[in-house]
């Protein structure tokens, strides 16, 4: 059966968590290595890769698939795979005809990999589910590039049992989920039963199955969808922005629909109004390479759905990753341009009075940068595309909270007169082109940022303490009185006025002795020499008295409200007492 040029590559959009396999398995395919090149090995940006249906086959290592087929092939989507990147794999998943979630067996389900499923769902994708890292479970013994039960058969009887406990773990956390699914190869209706296809991506064992599978789908489920007029206007969605030595700005873009021409006028979103340009260049990547690492393009006059193309056209500097690409006629252009700026308005990010300065590359990196840090609950300022500039520099340094006068910035540099303007400020700046750790950054430095704002205010406030004056332990009766103490709960220290049962200040602590030596404070269980300036023995206090260090109101409420948790037990007890005293004649004393 012939290839039907009227149906275009299915688009398979493969998810999960990070660390799982996702573009290890892409390599295996492409036989590449684009997993070593990535920052922190984590796709940062949407990759493109055509696997034409002769390579499937090739990899299947059966010609006769050749004449069972009819569609061209498969057009891989490799997405981020942290869970800061939700709103670029929803589009990814809107995108896509079908869709791979890929789970680490020996791991299991993550709460990226859940996201996944969700998004999914949400789509109405049909999916399949990658068991992957076969190859781990102990005692396995590798069959490079076999099909999965040709290698499981070779597997000793233990190391079989050892995969099918771990493989029906998964099936269980898909069923928890609403899905009921099983081995691929017992699956008899893909419609009602998730196929999960054990897998190894380093060793290839498995893969031939996936992409039969698959093939199978594409062709069962999705024919009627894969039609498309050759000939109407081309539809896309861009994948990257990027600057092109001798090209200048450029567009890597999924076309999904329709033919893109040389010379074609193409309406583009951006944050202002959508970019109208003519088509200078169509840039074809080879066959079996990722379009945003490839280096050497193929310069074409057109090309139809479903492809992963570079464009070079004037005036594409405010593109956005994420945004529409439509081929625009004169007689559809205007209809076109309010088609595309209604939908960039659907994405634009909502900011908050107060709060950090984030930049990012993208328009999708910074939605997933938002996304985030609005689950952190933390605050955003300004949100915006670009590197970092002198004004943002300028405009973070007059913020006068100090844990909001901060920039985040993903994926992008910091321009020269920025970086010499950043030195005269205290603006604190964060950049990373790993997003989860650009965020465990931030927090880290936040929590710093806190214990070291409490430990400040803590040394300066006076801290609860009760004490007793033990019995034929009076030492001077007044001027100062010296007495020996007990300490009942919290911390005594020099300097503090002292309380004592009824609430009447009768002293201050001058100060403390414990074996001969002078002390700065006295904590829980200490028995200690202490001079109170004040008393007299006998008069206003005497032995067996409980005494309290006298917390001012105002080192009160800061203790109940901000410091609370940080009291240890003992201290709690004390402050409670002395609250108790304080409160007796005015309830609302330090509330």
């Amino acid at each position: 059966m012939a290839v039907n040029e009227n149906l275009r590559t299915p688009i398979v959009c493969v998810m999960g968590h990070v660390d799982h396999g996702k573009t290890s398995l892409l390599d295996n395919i492409r036989g590449s290595a684009v997993v070593s090149g990535e920052a922190g090995a984590i796709t940062q940006h949407i990759g493109a890769t055509e696997v034409p249906i002769e390579s499937i086959v090739d990899k299947c290592g059966d010609p006769g698939l050749l004449n069972k087929f009819i569609v061209p092939g498969l057009l891989f989507i490799d997405t981020p795979g942290h869970h800061a990147f939700t709103t670029l794999r929803s589009r990814g998943g809107a995108l896509a005809d079908l869709a791979v979630v890929i789970v680490d067996i020996n791991e299991g389900f993550k709460p990226q990999t859940i996201e996944s499923l969700h998004i999914l769902k949400q789509h109405k994708t049909p999916f399949i589910v990658v068991a992957n890292k076969i190859d781990k479970i102990h005692g396995w013994n590798p069959q490079k590039g076999a099909p999965f039960l040709a290698s499981y058969n070779k597997q000793s009887e233990h190391v079989r049992a050892s995969l099918d406990t771990k493989f029906y773990e998964v099936i269980g956390e898909l069923y928890n989920h609403g899905f009921s699914s099983d081995r691929y190869d017992r699956v008899a209706d893909f419609q009602h039963n998730i196929g999960v296809i054990p897998i190894s991506a380093m060793t290839g064992e498995g893969i031939p199955d996936l992409l039969m599978v698959l093939l199978g789908l594409a062709q069962r489920f999705l024919e009627s969808n894969l039609h498309y007029d050759a000939e109407g206007p081309g539809v896309g969605t861009v994948l990257e922005v990027k600057e092109e030595r001798g090209l200048g700005t450029t567009i890597d873009l999924i076309l999904y629909d329709g033919t893109l021409r040389k010379g074609d006028t193409i309406v583009v979103g951006s944050l202002g109004e959508p970019i109208q340009t003519k088509v200078r260049a169509v840039l074809k990547p080879r066959v079996l390479s990722e379009i945003n690492v490839e280096d050497k393009f193929k310069q074409v006059s057109k090309v139809t759905a479903a492809i992963g193309i570079k464009i070079s056209a004037p005036n594409l500097d405010g593109a956005l990753s994420g945004g529409s690409v439509r081929v625009a006629t004169p007689e559809t252009l205007d209809t076109v341009v309010e088609e595309v700026r209604s939908e960039v308005e659907d994405v634009q990010i909502d900011t908050d009075q107060s709060g950090i300065t984030i930049k990012a590359d993208t328009i999708g990196s910074l939605e997933a940068l938002v996304n985030e840090l609005r689950k952190e609950e933390i605050p955003i300022r300004k949100a915006d595309v670009g590197d970092i500039s002198n004004r943002d520099i300028v405009e973070v340094s007059a913020i006068e909270e100090p844990l909001h006068s901060v920039i985040v910035g993903f994926n992008v540099n910091i321009l020269p007169d920025a970086k010499e303007k950043l030195q005269s400020t205290d603006v604190k700046l964060f950049m990373n082109d790993v997003i989860y750790r650009l965020i465990d950054d931030y927090k880290d430095w936040i929590k710093e940022q806190r214990a070291m704002s409490e430990k400040a205010i803590s040394e300066t406030i006076v801290k609860p303490a009760m004490f007793t004056i033990m019995p034929d332990c009076t030492f001077r009766q007044s001027k100062p009185a010296v007495v020996g103490v007990r300490i009942i709960g919290g911390v005594a220290r020099t300097k503090v006025d002292v309380a004592t049962e009824d609430g009447t200040v009768i002293g201050t602590i001058k100060g403390l002795q414990s074996h001969g030596e002078n002390v700065g404070e006295a904590r829980i269980g200490m028995e200690v020499a202490m001079s109170i300036d004040g008393p007299t023995v006998g008069r206003q206090i005497h032995e067996g008295d409980l005494l309290h260090a006298n917390i001012p109101e105002r080192h009160a409420k800061i203790l109940e409200h901000e410091l609370y948790d940080s009291l240890s037990a003992d201290e709690l007890e004390a402050m409670d007492a002395f609250l108790e005293i304080k409160r007796r004649d005015n309830p609302f004393w330090a509330k």
